[in-house]
């Protein structure tokens, strides 16, 4: 058998694994060990594995992940998810399916200090979803948009995605950030105008509510501001030049602490599961870096990435049909992997293709950049698209009485809204790549 050969053999073994419900990291490692062992034998192995750890792991980069991932367990345990709903519902909430439209403004909000798609999903739910029920809003509206609205947890910046693609590809993460804002308030504008249709074709789904009344409108704004502060803070220091990512990400977690700790809402306990939280989220993300590793080894050794960036450059097919198809790949693929796997896999292999290609005319950074938010709109697809959507089946699970397949319905306005996101990124890279140049300098 071929290096080719032996490359698609593993991935199948990892694809069997993965259905067999063990573990992310496993799912790797174990084909990707037995594909090193096999093409350079047990001893080059173990040599590469006395030292795999130390090589990945010691990279102060890295401490921006469990920095970030603070900064949410602060956010979601302190009760500010509370406070963003209640805003955004004062300012719509009194317009058919506003209620819908306040919590993606909430989610939007919230994932500016979250970076996590699950969590920004799970945290609104609990905020939104009693409130949109006891309204009369059907089910299949109330979970959909949540689903979807947690979505922006990893579009909005910080997001815990960008930093580990920038890390992979070697890219700058401030860039990477300014390179999300502009796409992530596209989405959240595409969602609003995407319920807004919907609850035109269907009035009975998301009923008007009573208007706030003035005074209840401005105690709602005045309690959200340390999340204004926040962001603020931690991305004009960042564009300003005061601080690299990796400092902004610990003076957003010291900030978002605070924060908590004023509402008086992050009890002893609520304190302490922020850090295990943190501590075992950590370390399965690193643990997937380490099987990621292993089996990019393999498939290097099997030289699967430079006869597939040969294959594609002997095929003659246009740039962007490349990049269209490495897209409908990774929607695909999201059908059985988690975004962190799929991108630690994957962008090894597609990386070369990618730097090979003339697209636009664009330098190589700024190439790879608009590559990495396209990579991030088709993972956003792949949390919220049959046949599994785990923001869906988180959302799901919260909402009891809810069939699962009504969820799943009413998540095709917000899929359709992320195609044609997605199709405008892809033909005009000047709407992501607008603001790098803008704030960085």
């Amino acid at each position: 058998m071929g290096g080719t050969g032996i490359a698609l053999a593993l991935f199948a073994g990892m694809l069997v694994l993965m259905a067999a419900r063990v573990p992310i990291a496993l799912s790797m490692l174990i084909p990707g060990a037995v594909g090193y062992v096999l093409l350079a034998g047990w001893m080059p192995f173990a040599g590469y594995l006395k030292g795999l750890a130390w090589a990945r792991l010691a990279n102060y980069d890295l401490t921006v992940i469990p920095l970030f991932l603070l900064m949410g367990a602060f956010a979601t345990q302190g009760g500010l998810s509370r406070s963003l709903f209640a805003a955004a519902s004062a300012m719509i909430g009194h317009l058919r399916g506003g209620l819908a439209m306040a919590a993606v403004m909430a989610c939007a909000a919230f994932g500016s200090v979250c970076g996590s798609s699950v969590a920004t999903a799970a945290t609104m739910a609990k905020v939104a979803l009693p409130e949109m029920m006891r309204h009369n809003y059907s089910g299949r509206l109330a979970t959909a948009t949540l689903a979807a609205g947690g979505t922006l947890g990893i579009m909005i910046p910080p997001s815990v995605v960008l930093v580990i693609y920038g890390i992979l590809a070697e890219q700058n993460i401030a860039k990477l950030f300014a390179a999300a804002i502009l796409p992530g308030l596209i989405a959240t504008v595409g969602y609003i105008v995407a319920i807004g249709i919907y609850v035109r074709l269907f009035p009975g789904h998301g009923p008007a509510t009573e208007r706030a009344s003035r005074r209840q409108l401005l105690v709602a704004l005045r309690d959200v501001w340390p999340i204004a502060a926040i962001f603020l803070v931690v991305f004009g220091g960042i564009y300003g030049g005061w601080f690299t990512p990796t400092e902004a990400a610990s003076i957003g977690a010291s900030a978002t602490f605070l924060a908590a700790l004023l509402r008086g809402e992050l009890t002893r306990a609520k304190f302490f599961e922020c850090f295990y939280d943190t501590a075992v989220t950590t370390g399965m993300i690193f643990m997937i870096f380490l099987g990621a590793d292993i089996m990019n080894s393999a498939l290097a050794l099997s030289q699967f990435p430079a006869a597939l960036s040969a294959i594609v450059k002997d095929l003659g097919m246009p740039p962007l049909a490349v990049i269209a198809g490495i897209l409908v790949f990774y929607v695909i693929l999201g059908c059985v992997m988690d975004e962190l796997s799929m991108i630690l896999l994957t962008l090894p292999i597609f990386l070369p293709t990618v730097i090979g290609l003339d697209l636009f005319g664009l330098p190589t950074d700024l190439k790879l950049i608009w590559f990495g938010i396209l990579v991030l709109m088709v993972v956003e697809i792949g949390l919220i698209a049959p046949p599994v959507g785990l923001n869906v089946y988180v959302i799901n699970g919260l909402a009891k009485n809810v069939p699962i397949g009504e969820s799943y319905r009413g998540v095709v306005p917000f899929l359709i809204s992320d195609v044609l996101r997605t199709t405008l990124l892809l033909l005009f890279p000047g709407v992501s790549l607008w603001l790098v140049g803008v704030l960085v300098k």
